[in-house]
């Protein structure tokens, strides 16, 4: 079990991956692509003090190498799920479970929209993994809304279970034959106590289950119960959250949206949570 996990690998993720290896705590930061983000293209930097003028990337990279340096390990996947088990976390990382005694949340500012339905129908049908829920869904019909690029991988594993796989979202030349390519965007998520179906346009497709399959996940998603003013996360001064155990820092807390905000909130995290 991991004392501090840091879901994030910008410069809030990273200070608070430095400052907790300072305390002699271990700590796993679990992040996508770097150079998805908008940070790595930046041309140039010149309000983060000591460093004018550096680029994006090379700010990244800085940081990421102190971090690497103090013996703070990294993992690259989406973190689709985190689970209160007591004193500790459950983080749901694409197909595998992480365990942690502290989180800190350093997710940046951009959230995705939640379909309508989604959020009501969250562990009633809708599921944001296909490897972990799948079982649940054997012999059945379900649908895949498929917005990240592992999307087609999880569909084909859903095709072996299940009865009918509907794939909808982006063009995927990689499909499974056995799953069927849908036209149109849903629009909602049907049903009261259970998914029933999605609506797309004027027409509804009756489902078991929905697997949504994004790049990034919505707070609501993340963590259940974590209070949030829209797509920010409400924080104390030790940027604590309304979960205890759970921290939060940088974008995701609020503006300004600076870089020298997201260092100084991720060091503030990290000593926080590494108290005892």
């Amino acid at each position: 079990m991991w004392d501090i996990v840091i879901v994030g690998g910008g410069p809030a993720g990273l200070s608070a991956a430095i400052n907790a290896r300072q305390r002699d705590r271990s700590a796993l930061v679990l992040a996508g692509p770097s150079k998805k983000g908008w940070l790595h293209r930046a041309e140039r930097i010149d309000n983060y003090p000591g460093l004018y003028g550096v680029t994006g990337a090379k700010l990244l990279e800085t940081l990421h190498s102190q971090a690497q340096d103090m013996r703070a390990d990294f993992r690259e996947g989406l973190v689709r799920q985190i689970m209160p088990a007591g004193s500790s976390f459950s983080l749901a990382l694409d197909d595998d479970l992480i365990e942690a005694r502290r989180v800190i949340l350093a997710t940046g500012a951009n959230q995705p929209a939640l379909l309508p339905g989604e959020e009501k129908l969250l562990g009633r049908g809708v599921s944001y993994c296909a490897t972990c829920d799948g079982m649940l869904y054997r012999g059945k019909r379900v649908g895949v809304l498929g917005a990240s690029a592992n999307a087609a991988e999880e569909a084909g594993f859903l095709a072996g279970l299940c009865e009918e796989v509907l794939f909808f979202g982006k063009d995927s030349p990689q499909l499974d034959s056995r799953v069927k390519r849908m036209k149109g965007k849903v629009a909602a998520v049907l049903g009261e106590d259970r998914v029933t179906g999605v609506a797309v346009g004027k027409e509804e497709h009756p489902l078991d289950g929905l697997f949504i399959l994004r790049d990034a996940m919505a707070l609501a998603a993340l963590l259940p119960g974590l209070d949030h003013d829209g797509p920010f996360i409400r924080v104390d001064r030790q940027m604590r959250t309304s979960i205890s155990g759970v921290f939060a820092a940088g974008d995701c807390t609020g503006t300004p949206l600076q870089i020298a905000k997201a260092v100084g909130e991720g060091c503030v995290a990290a000593l926080t949570a590494a108290e005892k």
